[in-house]
């Protein structure tokens, strides 16, 4: 699999994506907290996704890798073709070691995406779909991999240990 890599602009887009909800939220659904939540979860699922399966040869590798490689693409030709900016390399990201467990609940959150994005309200499939990929695009740059690999990495193995305590 190619390396995934983020460039500025990729990384503006995604910024640009949790922008454009934060506004909507304040003005269309009058600052209800319960609004922000489908956008919130799903912004941490593209987060966790993007790191879990950086590089690998799956499906949801492939997935991501995709949705990195067009937000990529549409972000350089934003900031560079669209204002005349620069949109160097940013990425600063290695995959997160996941326990078994760990991927099992990757597996899950995964389905449960697909299940919401399938049988779920109009409004909220648009929110997961921007949600995942503002995660995504902003995974993989420098300060966030950091702050985001630990507690993601920590709290998908540590609900996959209970899982597997649970049925393994």
């Amino acid at each position: 699999m190619p390396y995934m890599a983020i460039n500025l602009g990729g990384v503006a887009l995604g910024v640009g994506l949790v922008l454009a909800f934060l506004i909507r939220w304040f003005l269309k659904e009058k600052r209800r907290w319960g609004a922000l939540v489908p956008f919130v979860l799903s912004l941490l699922y593209g987060m966790l996704a993007a790191l879990a399966a950086l590089g690998a040869w799956s499906l949801l590798g492939v997935t991501t890798w995709v949705a990195l490689w067009a937000g990529n693409l549409a972000g350089y030709v934003g900031l560079v073709w669209g204002v005349g900016g620069t949109a160097p390399d940013v990425t600063r990201a290695h995959p997160i070691a996941l326990t078994p467990g760990g991927y099992v609940i990757v597996f899950l959150l995964t389905i449960t995406l697909v299940a919401l994005l399938k049988w779920g309200p109009k409004q909220s499939k648009t929110k997961l779909l921007w949600g995942a990929l503002a995660g995504i695009l902003m995974a993989l740059s420098g300060n966030v991999a950091g702050v985001a690999a630990i507690p993601l990495g920590s709290g998908v193995n540590l609900a996959g240990s209970v899982f597997t305590g649970a049925f393994g």
